[in-house]
């Protein structure tokens, strides 16, 4: 059985977290550290299990085995690199961190230490993300010129989003680094790595971190990649579009089908693609690394490119211009 701590339950998807390592049947959670107490001993007592006033006690813990960071985003990198050092193997909600030198001392210490590290990056498991991938390997849109992906919902207009989301100095950002991040992900993963990022920030609701946001990626080839996102949109819809020289896939616009219309094909209309089961999510995942000593390579280099083009988004818009990736620090 794996021991786990949960590390805050900032996040919004804590509890979900939790949830996870409550049902999962190899993991059980027997700690809790928050950087608020108060919600910390509430959340320990409702899991009937010890609360941590200190982080550090909770990490020499040496029957404790992983953690669950749902921090701020601004602690990421002390928490995790702590909980490294310490030997917890750790699953952390995106972004990993808000900048990649950030990034960069996480993963040494990671490596150093040689624990399992998984970053929550839900949609790469989802079946039409699957779907997806396999009509690329195809090759049914030819090479790719345009990719589009929205994902947008009305958390500060209707009023359900934690009033500590709006909080830049411990998000680090607003919608773009919250729930565009999967946009951003898909993007990166359809088509690889752009040269510069350029952004552009609303804020419709006059909060401190902007609640309307549109990341453009360019790329050496002359694609384009759109990241569009917000917490000011009631009933709009998730939408992937990939556009290629061949043909056209088309997702959510607004029903949950794939389509897709090819040069390649002998059909002259769109044909639905059948979407496969959901592939194991992050969180099991992570566990199997932890058991088989096996790392996520794959999905820590994923992350790793969210934090380089999210922090190229951010400098893009307090540069207003286009940021090359080239120009962060490492």
């Amino acid at each position: 059985m794996i021991n786990v701590a949960m590390l805050s339950f900032w996040h919004v998807h804590a509890g979900e977290y939790a949830e996870y390592a409550t049902q999962h049947p190899d993991t059980q959670i027997t700690a809790v550290w928050d950087e608020i107490p108060e919600r910390g001993r509430k959340e320990a007592k409702a899991r009937g299990v010890r609360y941590y006033e200190s982080l550090d006690e909770l990490l020499a813990n040496d029957e404790i085995d992983a953690v669950i960071v749902d921090t701020p985003t601004s602690l990421h990198r002390d928490v995790m690199v702590k909980a490294a050092q310490a030997g917890k193997h750790i699953f952390t909600e995106k972004v990993l961190a808000s900048t990649l030198q950030e990034v960069n001392e996480i993963l040494a210490a990671v490596n150093q230490a040689n624990v399992a590290l998984t970053v929550s990056l839900p949609r790469l498991n989802d079946g039409y993300t699957l779907a997806i991938q396999q009509v690329l390997e195809e090759e049914l849109l030819g090479e790719l010129t345009l990719s589009r992906v929205r994902l947008s919902h009305n958390g500060a207009t209707a009023g359900w989003l934690p009033e500590h989301f709006y909080n830049l100095e411990q998000t680090k950002g607003g919608a773009l680094i919250d729930l565009g991040c999967h946009p951003m992900y898909l993007n990166r993963l359809f088509l690889g790595e752009p040269e510069s990022v350029s952004a552009h920030f609303g804020y419709i609701t006059g909060k401190e971190v902007e609640d309307n946001a549109v990341a453009v990626l360019k790329f050496k080839n002359g694609a384009i990649g759109i990241v569009e996102t917000g917490f000011v949109n009631s009933f709009s819809p998730f939408t992937i579009e990939l556009h290629g020289k061949e043909g056209t896939l088309l997702y959510g616009t607004p029903d949950h089908k794939l389509l897709v219309r090819s040069s390649r094909l002998d059909s002259q209309g769109w044909i639905e693609r059948e979407i496969p089961s959901n592939a194991p999510n992050a969180f099991n995942q992570w566990v199997g690394h932890i058991q088989k000593s096996t790392r996520a390579d794959h999905n820590i280099q994923l992350a790793t490119d969210l934090t380089r083009l999210m922090e190229a988004s951010y400098l893009s818009v307090q540069y207003n211009r286009a940021v090359g990736l080239n120009e962060l620090q490492p």
